[in-house]
């Protein structure tokens, strides 16, 4: 399997902050899916999302046991209470499927995102683009004289705050490889 990212479109909104339309509140849960690395398992796994409607924010997946031929997926995922629950029921018993970990629930995760952003920009632009990028610890990883391409890593929140903040300083186009998440402490 290769890595694959999908991004909806993003809101300034706490997905803990939502309801639906009974009220109930819609919660963002990141799920650790360990998988055997085989075809047709991505594939069974999205269509278990959209064959039911789930919302996916983000999924990330890569082979992370050469030897046992295994693939992690990552999903950020949203919904009601009992929409992760069933989620994560009917994740389990897809038969490739290992282990679904919520880590959301399971206790502290530390979550990251590597995106690139593609700025355009001269003058006063071009050295607020650099300022704000040393602030945000970007690293510049291409250079023209009318553009950079900025590296960096973090937390979802803070690429979604850098590239609000590079937009009005020409940000041309941005690439992100979805959320990468692992429990804290010795205990999987």
């Amino acid at each position: 399997m290769s890595a694959l990212h999908i991004k909806k479109g993003s809101s300034s909104h706490s997905a803990y902050n939502l309801r639906d339309p009974n009220g109930e509140i819609i919660e963002k849960h990141t799920l650790a899916v360990l998988v055997e690395n085989e075809p047709g398992v991505l594939a069974r796994v999205i269509g278990l999302f959209s064959g039911r409607g789930y919302n996916i924010e983000s999924l990330t997946v890569a082979e992370v046991d050469h030897k046992g031929h295994r693939s992690r997926i990552t999903i950020v995922t949203t919904g009601t209470p009992n929409v992760i629950v069933q989620i994560k029921a009917q994740l389990g018993r897809i038969v490739p499927v290992h282990d679904v970990h919520d880590l959301t629930v399971e206790g502290g995760s530390v979550e990251r995102e590597l995106a690139l952003f593609k700025v355009h920009g001269t003058g006063d632009k071009r050295i607020e683009a650099l300022r704000l990028a040393e602030i945000f610890r970007a690293n510049v990883v291409d250079s023209t004289l009318e553009s950079f391409v900025f590296e960096m890593t973090g937390t979802s929140e803070k690429i979604d705050a850098f590239a609000d903040l590079m937009r009005p300083l020409g940000l041309i186009e941005t690439a992100r490889t979805g959320v990468a998440a692992l429990s804290r402490g010795t205990i999987a």
